[in-house]
């Protein structure tokens, strides 16, 4: 299975609907890939909270249209990031979206927890109620966005629900840039899974990005990462190495709290 990583610059001087153009033509790049993923919030920025109302969008907005179209070009799975979702009720969410090679909307997940301690999103946003897996052919995805990164609880619980690939979007922080990398190998060496780490580049209201992103196997082993600047990782996975790894070292079934 080929993942691609598109470790996508946010910028203040590039307008939603150019970076939205953007990425769809950095997607459509990408034919060959199985599965690509842009980061956490890349049409408005993570931290851009005061764009937050005026840039939300519903679910067949702007974002998913031009990602729909993306990925049926390109023929791949896509898990497009995440927008600022308006609901129906008015309500905003962090959510995630992963279209199908069809185009088909296939699953959606909106963020459980919220960054800010009382600020920002904590206070903008509503939060996700479950985790959220979707299986592909050829692996079983496990959804999960930035701050979800430092609760380990919800990794479990995607474990426990087949979950085989973990796919990260972000927009981290550089000044906390080694919790990023840290944290991204101990969910991996944990679940034994794949991670998919995609996070942004570029700064934007006065956040510097991280950068980045990280292709890491079940074993922990760090297969790609990215740098600062907007970078494409294009990695081949090997899915049957989730299950030699569980099997050889079956860390999992000694599990006692939790289950």
């Amino acid at each position: 299975m080929r993942a691609s990583l598109i470790q996508l610059a946010v910028t203040e001087d590039e307008t939603p609907e150019a970076r939205r153009a953007r990425a769809a033509a950095l997607v459509l790049d990408q034919r060959g890939s199985d599965l690509v993923v842009l980061p956490e919030l890349w049409p408005l920025g993570a931290f851009a909270f005061d764009r937050f109302a005026a840039g939300a969008e519903p679910l067949d907005g702007p974002t998913a249209a031009a990602m729909s179209t993306a990925a049926r070009g390109a023929g791949v799975w896509l898990h497009a990031g995440s927008i600022i979702e308006r609901a129906t009720d008015g309500a905003l969410y962090n959510t995630s979206l992963l279209f199908s090679p069809e185009g088909q909307l296939a699953a959606r997940y909106r963020k459980i927890h919220r960054f800010g301690f009382d600020r920002g999103e904590a206070v903008l946003l509503g939060r996700g109620e479950r985790p959220v897996t979707h299986a592909l052919p050829d692996t079983v995805l496990g959804l999960a966005t930035c701050y979800d990164l430092r609760f380990p609880e919800l990794f479990r619980s995607l474990v426990d629900a087949g979950a085989q690939t973990l796919v990260i979007p972000a927009g981290w922080p550089d000044r906390r840039r080694d919790h990023w990398t840290l944290l991204a190998r101990a969910r991996a060496v944990e679940s034994q899974c794949y991670v998919l780490a995609c996070g942004t580049a570029g700064t934007h209201a006065g956040v510097r990005q991280a950068g980045h992103s990280l292709v890491i196997d079940p074993w922990g082993e760090v297969l790609a990462e990215a740098g600062h600047d907007e970078q494409i990782l294009t990695v081949d996975l090997d899915p049957e190495r989730v299950a030699r790894t569980r099997e050889e070292f079956p860390v999992l079934r000694d599990r006692v709290l939790g289950r």
